[in-house]
């Protein structure tokens, strides 16, 4: 796990090595065990390592025999060692026992078909003296970052955005993306919150020709393919391909260990590797009723691991904000993101490496909300004209009538109702709240039009599985990833995610939906998977996520202090802070729950305050 960052340009001139080094060096904390650079006419890699395999020979940038082809990347190829002996049969000369150098060779052999060979987690470039161009690709799912910055003189790269910063982009803010932001809680890709920094999507490839000339492919889809097929066969495969899946996860020469919380999924990876060899599990919580760290201990004594756990006070909690907020790049509106933190700080102290369960809700169907078409299937087999009257009468009744929210979504397409696990701000909302120009409130390209791309590429399917193809492509990426890979790499500690396996997604994208939603709960074929592997008592336990106390602590003293902030940030030019205020007085007197559309403004101006206010790099001390 490592962070690579670098330079083309589209003139005869090679980077100087003052504009690598500050390019490399704001990434410290993804690779602290190393630091490399090469260059030459155009060109620019630089690296930092953190050491995962092969401790010894795996310097980076590396070439392949005859330096004409160059390679910076991040990330795990799991399917490596299978690769590189069918290299070797091809001829291909290894000096190295990395994985690095397996992607170089397969480069040599199958050109930008390289990438649908991996099975791993990746954001890589190559330099191709040869043909004078660079590549570049990102994973299947968006495991890794990759961002860039292409204009007329340069194309700049890096596994994190402080890299393009540090070489001179401009910080300013993209509006559409705010907007966009306000509804999903982040930035969906391509876009992010800088304008003219865009992020590579999942499952994408980018070429760079000499003059300057840019192209970008798609090389894999995270369709969903259901099928008949017998629930048993289901199951076996699940079984089968998941525990492969942690075997593969595991390989590292150095010390690793597994995120654990309340849940099936970590339980399921933790059990897993249990079997294997000992390891380390570790939780963090809050005080309360919803304590994770309770039954994650029992967990953890069930199955036999080493534990170690952590309550994070509100104190704990808004101490970190600055600085997980300097990782992030972007604001992302999700607070479980900050108990991400603090668990990864917790892990580092004990292990390099852990695997976590992130992605099975995307797979096999696992959010609340996939029950909806099947709740809502009454009134949607209603003749058009009626569901049309019972929309307009919904939307007259009082907020807080029952049975209004049922109707208002059981009359509304899928398509303008779901738009991912986060809907904070509605186009209205944003209307009373955004200083911006009405125009582009009328006319930027919106949630529904983001959203769908997706769903027009879905019509196909039955509506949990549409779903669950709006979640892979926006929410998975754009949040869930996201704060996985910034939030564990602020420590430089490398996280593994077995579920987003391809050869687990070849499984998963052929389960029929009737398996994964069944009998009233969710990921159902998944939790028969479970059984007898897992104990019984998490099995059917609800999902919790990091249940961060947000809506008590706003009604307290720390609400007056955000809205403070929020006003001191210099977001008046974006926000109407009157607004702000007066959603704060609302949520406190219990006129509504007001604690995720007040902490979404909220992230964004410390987002500002960090990367706007003062125009000039972060400091470096928070990632040290």
């Amino acid at each position: 796990m490592c962070g690579i960052t670098g330079v083309m340009y589209f003139e005869d001139r090679e980077p100087s090595p003052e504009l690598l080094k500050s390019m490399t060096d704001c990434i410290v904390h993804r690779g602290p065990d190393d630091i490399g650079f090469w260059s030459d006419n155009r060109i620019g890699l630089g690296f930092r390592r953190l050491s995962i395999i092969d401790l010894k020979e795996g310097h980076q940038p590396l070439a392949n025999e005859d330096d004409t082809v160059w390679i910076a990347f991040n990330g795990e190829i799991y399917n490596y060692k299978y690769l590189r002996d069918s290299l070797q049969s091809k001829g291909h000369q290894f000096k190295t026992h990395t994985d690095t150098e397996v992607i170089v060779h397969l480069y040599e052999e199958y050109g930008e078909a390289c990438v649908e060979k991996l099975r791993g987690m990746f954001g890589f470039v190559i330099w191709d003296r040869r043909k004078r161009l660079l590549f570049g690709a990102r994973d299947h799912f968006g495991i890794k970052p990759f961002y860039y910055y292409h204009d007329g003189s340069r194309f700049l790269f890096g596994s994190e955005i402080k890299s393009l910063l540090a070489a001179g982009v401009e910080r300013s803010i993209h509006r559409e993306s705010l907007l966009n932001y306000l509804t999903f809680q982040y930035v969906p890709e391509p876009d992010t919150m800088f304008d003219g920094i865009r992020k590579l999507p999942p499952g994408h490839t980018v070429t760079v020709t000499y003059d300057g000339q840019m192209s970008i492919r798609q090389y894999w889809d995270p369709m969903l393919a259901p099928e008949e097929r017998s629930f048993e066969d289901c199951v076996e495969q699940i079984r089968s391909t998941l525990q492969d899946s942690v075997i593969h996860h595991m390989q590292s020469d150095v010390e690793r260990g597994c995120f654990l919380s309340s849940g099936i999924d970590s339980t399921a990876i933790a059990t897993l590797m249990r079997s294997i060899e000992p390891i380390r599990t570790f939780s963090v919580g809050f005080e309360g009723a919803n304590n994770e760290t309770v039954i994650a201990r029992q967990t953890a004594n069930a199955i036999d691991t080493e534990h170690y756990d952590k309550i994070i006070t509100e104190a704990d909690y808004f101490a970190t904000l600055p600085k997980a907020v300097w990782h992030q790049d972007e604001p992302v509106a999700d607070p479980s993101a900050i108990a991400l933190y603090h668990v990864a700080q917790l892990a580092r102290e004990h292990v390099t490496v852990v695997l976590s369960g992130e992605g099975a809700d995307e797979l096999f169907g696992g959010y609340r909300i996939y029950n909806e078409p099947n709740s809502l299937a009454p009134i949607e087999r209603l003749p058009h004209g009626v569901k049309r009257m019972l929309h307009a009468l919904a939307r007259v009744l009082p907020e807080g009538f029952k049975g209004r929210n049922y109707l208002l979504r059981g009359t509304t397409p899928l398509e303008q109702r779901f738009l991912g696990n986060a809907k904070i701000f509605t186009e209205e909302m944003k209307a009373d709240i955004v200083r911006t120009d009405r125009e582009l409130l009328r006319s930027y390209r919106n949630p529904l039009e983001v959203a769908k791309v997706f769903y027009d590429r879905s019509k196909h399917l039955d509506p949990v599985s549409r779903m669950q193809y709006i979640d892979m492509n926006l929410w998975l990426p754009g949040d869930i990833l996201m704060k996985a890979d910034k939030m564990t790499m602020a420590h430089s500690l490398e996280l593994r995610v077995p579920f987003l396996d391809v050869e687990l997604y070849e499984v998963a994208r052929r389960i029929p939906a009737k398996y994964r939603i069944a009998q009233g709960t969710t990921k159902y074929v998944f939790r028969k998977a479970m059984e007898g592997i897992i104990p019984d008592f998490i099995l059917n336990r609800p999902k919790l996520g990091f249940p961060v106390p947000m809506r008590d602590w706003m009604k307290g003293p720390r609400g007056q202090q955000i809205v403070e902030q929020i006003e001191g940030s210099g977001i008046e030019e974006y926000i109407r802070l009157d607004t702000v205020r007066s959603m704060l007085n609302a949520h406190r007197s219990g006129q509504g729950d007001y604690a995720r559309r007040i902490w979404t403004i909220y992230m964004f101006a410390l987002w500002h305050t960090t990367y706007i206010n003062e125009q000039k790099q972060p400091s470096l001390a928070y990632a040290l």
